[in-house]
């Protein structure tokens, strides 16, 4: 088996002409150095210098064959080792950032334009999928970091934090201005066309579980794939829409929809950062999350 740190010593007696001196700069005995120069000789069957009253001088036989070589795989060494610390102290290389569509437009799209304003030699990918998804894609290897919709659980990933909250309410259009003003009983929700997101996402379980913790039963009339989508299908009178107020906030501003006051009102819910587990963080990935 190759022993680098005996390579090592040799390269640096060679270059130093001295045992003594190499023991100096490697910060180890003298008499440390002239057992390594011992035990590689005998390893490679060979001498490697000529003990001369000057010095260490090369063996024309030995160490003047392997010196170039070995000093070429320091030097490799050397720079394989600065690459990684540079990773640890410098923002270079690519992050991989997993999170939904609506995620990357209301919560993260401003930090990564000032990301990337910082750490223009940073490359972002984005990912695009379901909170599930994206979890996978942390498992896998496929993404660095998720940003995610809670509440969730997954033992196989790690969870650091909350870096923005969700409040889902009920929004309408003009078709349904009559709720205006009106509290209503979201155990009467049923009686209007609902709305929904589907139902494999974190947003539509969260609403179920919390209705069902109520005695209430809530069935989507249409469901849609997008938040984007249900607005719009909101606005243009085809139901009441379940959604996040910051997400509608445009549309609740220019007033294309106004908030149903419904009884009680839906629990706050939270985006969060989750993580690989047993994965360590590169510092261009570390000066994103320090962002939150």
């Amino acid at each position: 088996m190759v022993n680098l740190e005996l390579y090592r010593v040799f390269y640096t007696v060679a270059k130093l002409g001295s045992s003594t001196r190499a023991a100096e700069e490697l910060f180890i005995s003298q008499p440390a150095v002239s057992q390594a120069v011992k035990q590689l000789e005998s390893q490679l069957g060979t001498t490697l210098f000529n003990r001369t009253h000057m010095g260490m001088e090369l063996s024309s036989q030995g160490g003047k064959l392997i010196f170039g070589q070995v000093e070429q795989a320091l030097k490799l060494l050397d720079d394989a080792e600065s690459k990684l610390l540079e990773l640890k102290t410098t923002a270079t290389g690519t992050i991989r950032i997993g999170a939904t569509d609506a995620i990357f437009s209301y919560v993260l799209a401003d930090k990564i334009v000032k990301y990337n304003a910082k750490y223009p030699a940073v490359k972002i990918e984005l990912i695009t999928g379901t909170t599930p998804e994206t979890i996978e894609q942390l498992k896998d290897n496929k993404c660095d970091v998720g940003f995610i919709n809670l509440p969730i659980e997954d033992k196989d990933v790690k969870f650091t934090g909350t870096v923005a909250h969700l409040s889902d309410i009920f929004v309408a259009g003009e078709k349904f201005a009559h709720l205006k003003g009106t509290k209503v009983n979201l155990s009467d929700l049923h009686r209007f066309p609902l709305l929904m997101i589907e139902s494999n996402t974190v947003a539509r379980r969260a609403l179920t579980e919390y209705t069902q913790t109520l005695g209430i039963q809530l069935h989507p009339d249409i469901e849609v794939e997008n938040w984007d989508l249900m607005l719009k299908f909101a606005s243009c009178g085809m139901g009441i829409g379940c959604v996040p107020r910051e997400y509608a906030t445009g549309y609740l501003e220019s007033g294309e929809l106004f908030e149903v006051d419904v009884m009680p009102s839906l629990p706050v819910r939270g985006v969060g950062i989750a993580l690989p587990k047993n994965v360590p963080l590169q510092f261009a990935l570390k000066e994103f999350i320090s962002m939150f």
